[in-house]
């Protein structure tokens, strides 16, 4: 064998050293830089308390959750109009409260909004919900009709930690739903819960029949993944139409995962995070049986937010990931497939943590920043 001089020399240690598999360290888990885009920050709105779940209404107006639980209106020129009446009662307790928003595919004809929140259910304990409502714009008017709450994450649980939430439509016109495992590690793998799964959902808050553990004894019709953590991003691929997830790890490891019918994710029995004490947490990084995630981050950024970018405002973005960290940064993945080549970490110079990321319908980056006095920012091209 060379010696260990002559191999440095080579650039060949490293490869010689690497496990097989994905990345597998805080260095290799990074992908490339990608170039560096040069782009301007434009506060479009403040005084949001928490915002959380951001949706742009037919008019171009703004549809914002806030986490104590008010759902507001923006306007185009950014002011904020009264809270809407009719939100159901949240839990506004550690990370829970109202959280993502998402408007029915027929919205523009029936006004149907659906609100994912931490529900209170009696005593100290709460739980994920889905709720389902029209919208009324009346001028001045403006409230939920019709309200009701159509599917509940079993069982309660104590806490307010890890309650998932990110809502979104697939191809298929089912809701998908996000769902964190309340912080107890091992009930990501137990079927019989809610917890740590990526649910599927009728319109109507109901099963579908070709979920995959429909008429399984012990397990929840619901589910359509699990083995999560506590995923807080979601979004489908333009092209395949594909459920992409981003979920927190604990201490590093936090995942992109391309979600698919009836699989495990591994939480927490793989992963490439450990714990916040600096403990081992898992028993190996791969397993029979268990995805393996597209892309991780080690350490973590803490990421809630996510959407791919179709515009043609940034051209050179076409196709690229864009996902928001509450480590106060936006990274935007350049992507060949489905495996990340290339990531460039934008708003460095900002101190905003970053809690949903939107493509408008003006081709601008739309961002939610998650603080006590929070804002909607447009990120656009600079000059």
């Amino acid at each position: 064998m060379l010696p260990t001089s002559a191999l440095l020399r080579a650039g060949l240690l490293l490869v010689l050293l690497l496990p097989s598999g994905p990345r597998a360290s805080a260095e290799q888990s990074k992908a490339p830089a990608a170039p560096t885009t040069a782009v301007s920050v434009v506060k479009m709105a403040g005084g949001l308390e928490h915002p959380w779940g951001l949706q742009f209404l037919p008019d171009g107006r703004l549809l914002v959750t806030e986490r104590p639980g008010r759902l507001r209106i923006v306007t185009r020129d950014g002011r904020l109009l009264p809270p809407v009446e009719g939100v159901p009662k949240v839990a506004a307790t550690g990370q829970g409260g109202l959280l993502d928003v998402v408007l029915a595919p027929d919205f523009a004809a029936t006004g149907t909004i659906y609100l994912a929140f931490a529900e209170p259910r009696g005593g100290s304990q709460n739980g994920t919900a889905l709720a389902r409502g029209r919208l009324l714009l009346d001028p001045g008017r403006e409230r939920l009709d019709d309200v009701a709450v159509i599917f509940r994450q079993e069982p309660a649980s104590t806490g307010g930690l890890h309650f998932g939430s990110r809502l979104l439509f697939g191809r298929d016109g089912k809701l998908y739903m996000t769902l964190g495992e309340r912080f107890q590690m091992a009930f990501a793998q137990d079927l019989a819960r809610h917890w740590g799964k990526v649910v599927r959902l009728e319109p109507d808050g109901s099963a579908p029949p070709d979920n995959p553990f429909v008429g399984r004894a012990g397990a929840r019709p619901e589910i359509w993944s699990y083995g999560h953590r506590n995923p807080q991003s979601a979004a489908l691929h333009p092209s395949t139409g594909g459920l992409w997830v981003v979920e927190h790890g604990p201490k590093g490891g936090d995942e992109i995962n391309i979600v698919k019918r009836g699989a495990n994710y591994g939480w927490p029995v793989i992963g490439y995070g450990i714990d916040y004490s600096g403990a081992r947490l898992h028993e190996t990084t791969h397993k029979e049986g268990m995805e393996q995630p597209v892309y991780y981050w080690d350490p973590s950024i803490a990421p809630s937010g996510m959407a791919f970018y179709t515009a043609s405002l940034f051209p050179q973005w076409r196709g690229n990931l864009l996902v928001g960290g509450l480590d106060r940064t936006l990274r935007r993945l350049v992507l060949d497939g489905e495996k990340v080549v290339a990531e460039e970490v934008l708003l460095r110079d900002r101190r905003e943590r970053i809690r949903d990321v939107r493509e408008g319908p003006d081709g601008a980056v739309w961002l939610l920043t998650d603080a006590p006095a929070g804002s909607v920012l447009k990120v656009v091209p600079r000059g």
